[in-house]
C-alpha cells in the first residue's frame, strides 16, 4: 500500500515537474511576425540594421518575406503577413481604402535613378526628365531591362513610360520577373538600361559596370517606403499588436535615426521622413 502511495506521488510530481518545465519553455518563445517587404529594403541591408534592434527590444522575431510590392499586398490581403513595407503608393491607397490595411505610415524615401552603360547610346545623361530618357532609349532601341515584377519599381516603370506615350515592346525590351539585385546584374550583362532604386544600388555598386545617367531633379523619381499593418478585421490571425508597435519603432525618434544614420561608402540610402528631400544624389 505505501508503495503504490510513493509511486503515485513520485508519478505526480515528475509530471508537474514535466509540465512546469513545457509552460516556462512557452513563455520564452519570441513571438514571432511575419512582414512582407520589397526586395529594395533587403537588398540594401537597411532591414539587418533595423529588425535586430527591434526584435532585441520586443522580444519579437521578424520572419521577412522579400518580394515585389504587388506580391506583398497580396500576400497580406490573404492574412499571410501581418504587416508590409513597400513603395507604391497608389497600390497602398488602394490596399488601405478597401479596408485590408490600416495605419499606413510612411516612415522613409529615396529616389530612383536610371542606369545605363558608361557610353550612354540613347543619350539619357543629357535629357530634362525621365520621360524624355525613356523615349530616347525606345527611339535608339537600346537594350532596356524591366524587373515585369508588379513590384513597387516596375509600376514607377510603367508609370513613366505611359507619361512618355510609349507601350515598351520589342527585341529590346527585356522583363526579367525576379527582384531588384537579380535584375541589376542581368542589365549589367546585357549592358543595357534600368530603373533603379538608389539604395539597391548602392550595395551592388562595386558589381556593376553600369553608371547613374539620370537621376533628376525630377520629382517623377520620387521613391516613399511605408509600413501598413493587415486589418485584423479582415484577417483575425494576424499578429496586430506586433505589427503596431513595429510601425510606431518605425517612426520613433530611435527608428529614424538607424534609417538615417545607415550608409554605404560613407553615402547615404534612405533618407528619414523627417529629412528634407534631396534629388540627385
Amino acid at each position: 500500500m505505501v508503495k503504490k502511495k510513493i509511486s503515485f506521488g513520485t508519478f505526480f510530481f515528475l509530471a508537474i515537474l514535466v509540465l512546469c518545465s513545457f509552460c516556462g519553455c512557452a513563455k520564452e518563445e519570441k513571438r514571432h511576425l511575419r512582414l512582407a517587404t520589397t526586395t529594395s529594403v533587403e537588398n540594401s541591408g537597411l532591414l539587418n540594421v533595423l529588425l535586430p534592434e527591434f526584435e532585441q527590444r520586443y522580444g519579437v522575431k521578424v520572419q521577412v518575406v522579400a518580394v515585389g510590392t504587388g506580391r506583398a499586398l497580396e500576400l497580406a490581403s490573404a492574412g499571410d503577413a501581418d504587416a508590409v513595407l513597400v513603395h507604391a503608393p497608389g497600390a497602398e491607397e488602394e490596399f488601405v481604402n478597401s479596408g485590408l490595411g490600416i495605419n499606413r505610415r510612411t516612415i522613409c524615401f529615396n529616389y530612383f535613378l536610371i542606369l545605363g552603360p558608361p557610353t550612354d547610346p540613347a543619350g539619357a545623361e543629357d535629357a530634362e526628365t525621365a520621360q524624355q530618357v525613356f523615349l530616347r532609349i525606345a527611339e535608339s532601341k537600346s537594350p532596356f531591362v524591366s524587373r515585369g515584377d508588379n513590384s513597387g519599381t516596375h509600376i514607377k516603370e510603367k508609370a513613366i513610360w505611359h507619361k512618355a506615350g510609349l507601350k515598351p515592346e520589342g527585341q529590346w525590351y527585356l522583363e526579367t520577373g525576379q527582384g531588384m539585385g537579380p535584375s541589376l546584374l542581368i542589365a549589367d550583362e546585357k549592358k543595357a538600361y534600368i530603373l533603379s532604386d538608389r539604395g539597391t544600388y548602392l550595395s551592388y555598386k562595386k558589381k556593376l559596370e553600369l553608371v547613374p545617367l539620370y537621376s533628376g531633379p525630377d520629382e517623377t523619381l520620387y521613391n516613399p517606403y511605408s509600413i501598413i499593418a493587415t486589418n485584423p478585421a479582415k484577417q483575425a490571425s494576424v499578429n496586430y499588436e506586433d505589427a503596431l508597435a513595429l510601425i510606431n519603432w518605425l517612426a520613433s525618434d530611435e527608428g529614424q535615426s538607424l534609417i538615417g544614420e545607415y550608409r554605404l561608402d560613407n553615402q547615404v540610402l534612405f533618407h528619414p521622413l523627417g529629412a528634407p528631400k534631396e534629388q540627385g544624389e
